[in-house]
């Protein structure tokens, strides 16, 4: 017996969602909150199935899903343990209201003027107020769709707590794995991998690791360190096909070149999961894909989209879609909000983390692409400058500005000039301004932490500034 009604009913069972359950119930504390997801999990994050999870020494770890954080801190991937929900068929009772979790069920109609949705099983639910965050699913190669059974069946496609089991398992039988995919997701694996007892190669169309995001020259850098951590790296890489012969992958580059390999791990992005559109004639930005809603989040009178699903007007930088997990937290607690009549809109900024390897990481916030104008300011780093070190100074685990808040007021430049970059090629530590009209829409702090208040509010301000070398000083990157 499911609930027919739930008075705020959230598709999607990942971060913007949880967030909005949480932001929600936070301004309306009787709020009966339903959560439909068509995975077979309660909501859970998924940052460290990339990241924290590789690098754990407990043999359960698939299991348990337990992971120390940087600073030594074990924590679940859940957000919370099944005793914080409520179940589904008591939503109704339930005097004080509570989060209830409809778990292997997917959405395949919407009647927005009914206000009722459709499932997979032909039962409807009705609601008051709707939020979409149905997040997306990985894009694969099509050079791989078309390459038959034998292929697709030693290809894994990223996203889930399945796939990191089943990649886990795959690491401990082969001896090679190939990642196809220079980003996030494909440079995270490919160290994470490097590190197990296999060979792991690494391919991308761009020149560098993080080509889309960094400077050439930051980049480049990268790719180094990402060798460091025992990955061939090969850049410039166009797949042309791929195919199974003697036990074997062979993928053949548009240049000549020719890999075999064992498996494949295909991460080249994502696709934004837009399936109730046509049914509740909702519209999807055809620039960045996602649905179309407004700076505050709305896409019809009571239908929100948060998270990787959302194409939103940010009041700062324009129309945007954003596929970060504190992104999710954000605008999922927004969405929350308005969900519960706050009006407000869309301008915190989210930020995003990336480590390679416990020496070297970033914190970015704002629009970060490597084909604007970028002004780099660095200095030299010191054994504080890494992430390791950054969260067992502060204490917090997984770096979400939005689970820490913090909010800077003018902050103090320290005095001391700064030589751009003592040792050309050593990008120790230092920031990365990125710039549209001449003002600051993006920022990456490079091995430079807790400084994202700082960050956050150059970009608000949204001044031309003269010179970026003094705008550095606020991030003291040059004391110790």
């Amino acid at each position: 017996f499911l609930p027919s009604h739930a008075p705020y009913l959230l598709l999607g069972g990942g971060t913007a969602s949880f967030a909005a359950a949480r932001s929600i119930r936070a301004r309306d504390p009787g709020a009966k909150v339903l959560i439909v997801t068509d995975e077979p999990d309660l909501p859970y994050m998924r940052p460290p199935l990339s990241k924290e999870l590789w690098f754990s020494d407990d043999p359960s770890v698939t299991e348990t899903l337990r992971f120390k954080q940087w600073n030594g801190k074990e924590r679940s991937i859940y957000f919370q343990p099944p005793s914080f929900y409520i179940n589904p068929e008591e939503l109704d009772s339930v005097e004080n209201g509570g989060v209830a979790v409809l778990t292997g069920k997917k959405v395949v109609h919407m009647d927005v003027r009914g206000n009722k949705v459709k499932l997979d099983d032909d039962t409807e639910i009705s609601y008051d107020k709707c939020l979409i965050a149905t997040g997306g699913v990985p894009r694969n190669l099509q050079v791989i769709e078309r390459a038959g059974e034998e292929v697709m069946k030693r290809t894994t496609l990223f996203r889930k707590i399945e796939d990191f089991r089943s990649l886990d398992k795959v690491s401990r039988n082969v001896k090679s794995i190939t990642i196809i995919g220079g980003g996030f997701l494909g440079s995270e694996l490919a160290c994470a991998l490097g590190r197990r007892y296999l060979e792991v190669i690494q391919m991308f169309p761009e020149k560098g690791n993080m080509g889309k995001v960094l400077p050439e020259y930051l980049s480049n850098w990268t790719t180094e360190k990402v060798k460091k951590e025992g990955v061939k790296v090969l850049s410039e890489a166009l797949v042309k096909s791929v195919t199974y012969k003697d036990d074997k992958l062979e993928i053949h580059l548009k240049d000549g070149r020719l890999v075999k390999t064992d498996h494949i791990v295909t991460a080249v992005g994502l696709e934004p999961n837009v399936d109730l559109a046509k049914s509740g004639g909702l519209e999807v930005d055809s620039d960045f894909g996602g649905y179309r809603v407004n700076a505050e989040l709305q896409a019809r009178s009571n239908i929100w989209v948060a998270g990787d699903a959302a194409c939103f007007y940010d009041i700062r930088l324009g129309r945007r879609r954003v596929e970060h997990h504190d992104h999710a937290v954000v605008s999922g607690r927004l969405a929350g909000e308005n969900m519960t009549g706050a009006n407000k809109p869309y301008w915190h900024q989210s930020m995003f983390w990336s480590d390679l390897g416990p020496d070297v990481g970033y914190e970015a916030i704002g629009i970060v692409d490597s084909s604007l104008p970028t002004v780099g300011v660095f200095a030299k780093a010191t054994a504080k400058d890494t992430p390791k070190a950054a969260t067992e100074e502060s204490g917090t685990g997984i770096r979400s500005e939005s689970e820490t808040e913090d909010t800077a007021t003018s902050a103090v430049a320290s005095v001391t000039p700064a030589p751009v970059v003592e040792n050309k090629d050593d990008y120790g530590k230092g920031v990365i301004f990125y710039l549209r009209d001449k003002v600051v829409v993006g920022i990456i702090l490079w091995n430079v932490f807790n400084r994202m208040p700082v960050a956050r509010k150059i970009i608000k301000d949204g001044e031309e500034h003269a010179d970026l070398n003094e705008v550095a000083k606020l991030f003291n990157i040059h004391e110790d």
